[in-house]
């Protein structure tokens, strides 16, 4: 079976999540936009990697796009947020409103942890994050403005067993 790895980001985290899955599963990693149609055909599945701005995932524009050429192929789609993991009802909301609805219940999808680092954000970056920790204060929410980094390789051990997971097993029925 082949396979493609396809990001979009844009501090770096989901850039590094991809090129580990490329490493690990031995396929290439393309920034979005930078596939061709000939490599989606040939593509038995993707792993498609996105971070979250503002709640929207950065790759949504892209699943629209090529939902025709994902219908029939397994799709594995890791999110990279800062939003803290035990927040699954605000993970499930980005999952959820992003991605189109007639393949929500046909992508397996994973969180994984993203990382702040304050000095490298674009000054509106800067002031929209500063804004929305002031306003998630008055509703009880929490939203850092400090520097962490959570992106680590570990992170990525479920995605990488399910896809060989599903390569084994497929390769059991083929056979």
């Amino acid at each position: 079976m082949k396979g493609i790895v396809i990001f979009k980001g844009k501090y770096g985290a989901t850039r590094q999540y991809a090129e580990w899955l490329g490493d690990a599963l031995g396929l290439a990693v393309l920034k979005a936009g930078q596939e061709t149609k000939e490599q989606l055909a040939v593509a038995d599945y993707l792993l498609l990697g996105s971070s979250i701005y503002i709640g929207k995932l950065q790759m949504r524009e892209w699943l629209e796009k090529n939902r025709v050429l994902m219908a029939n192929k397994k799709v594995y789609l890791f999110i990279v947020a800062g939003t803290p993991p035990n927040e699954k009802v605000k993970l499930e909301g980005y999952y959820k409103a992003n991605v189109p609805p007639d393949m929500l219940g046909k992508i397996k999808y994973y969180f994984l942890p993203g990382k702040l680092e304050f000095k490298k954000l674009s000054w509106m970056d800067k002031l929209l994050l500063k804004t929305g920790s002031m306003l998630a204060k008055r509703s009880g929410e929490t939203i850092s403005t400090t520097d962490y980094n959570e992106v680590k390789r570990e992170n990525i051990t479920a995605l990488i067993d399910d896809v060989v997971f599903d390569f084994n097993h497929q390769s059991v029925l083929q056979s």
